[in-house]
């Protein structure tokens, strides 16, 4: 539920966030329709985006049969059946993409390891540029959990998606930490979680963030392609290539 101040935001807010895609992908290792601790945090940033005028789109990976491997579609190396390529169609129509785990033994999960190797099996892929298909993208982390490891997490998320290509707003990420050991999760009753005033804030500028940045990259065209073109790079066209007129 919206509170009064991100009511009063969304109102009042002078920027045009209409156009703009987001997609939520839950790397929670939860099947539907089970109940996901890390779906209920992504409401606030979900709601956030959708009252200033964004199409949201989530995805539970745990649903879909995404091969292991590097490839961009497994199915032509062995595997019988890859969900990945179709779900990668929808990361590039998408202005945001926000990778949302729960924490096992402080990390992030194997689900979510398994989306960030897909996703770096389709790094060689260019824009119309030349540059790495995922420039001009803006990308987040949420993460949920009942042990230590949040900020570990999300350094790793972070560190990923601006290595394929990604940019990231400041406070990219927002977090909920129960209990260490056996307790209520984020959205059980008695928890805490929904109430809790870091996580909300965090989860707010997140938000915030993310479509501010997105706005930017959109009005202007994307990363300026100058200085980080393959093509550029590969004919030799860079400051450590031989001059082949002087030597």
């Amino acid at each position: 539920m919206a509170t009064p101040l991100q009511d009063q935001l969304a109102a009042a807010s002078p920027w045009d966030f209409s156009g703009l895609r987001a997609l939520f992908v839950n790397c929670t290792l939860k099947p539907s329709p089970l109940a996901s601790h890390t779906a209920a945090l992504a409401e606030i940033p979900i709601g956030i985006m959708e009252r200033n005028g964004m199409a949201v789109e989530t995805v539970r990976a745990a649903d879909l049969e995404i091969a292991t491997g590097v490839q961009p579609d497994m199915t032509e190396h062995g595997a019988e059946r890859d969900d990945w390529p179709a779900l990668f169609e929808r990361v590039l129509a998408a202005d945001v993409l926000v990778l949302m785990t729960p924490i096992w033994l402080g990390e992030r999960s194997s689900v979510c390891t398994r989306v960030i190797e897909r996703l770096y099996g389709n790094g060689s892929l260019l824009n119309a540029d030349d540059q790495s298909a995922y420039y001009g993208r803006v990308g987040g982390c949420l993460v949920t959990g009942n042990e230590d490891g949040a900020k570990h997490c999300a350094m790793g998320v972070l560190y990923s998606l601006q290595h394929l290509g990604y940019a990231i707003p400041p406070q990219a990420d927002a977090a909920w930490m129960g209990e260490a050991g056996p307790g209520p999760s984020y959205a059980d009753p008695g928890s805490g979680g929904p109430e809790n005033d870091f996580t909300n804030r965090n989860a707010s500028f997140m938000a915030w963030n993310l479509m501010h940045l997105a706005r930017i990259l959109r009005a202007a065209g994307g990363i300026p392609a100058w200085g980080n073109q393959r093509s550029e790079w590969d004919a030799g066209r860079h400051p450590a290539a031989a001059d082949p007129e002087h030597g």
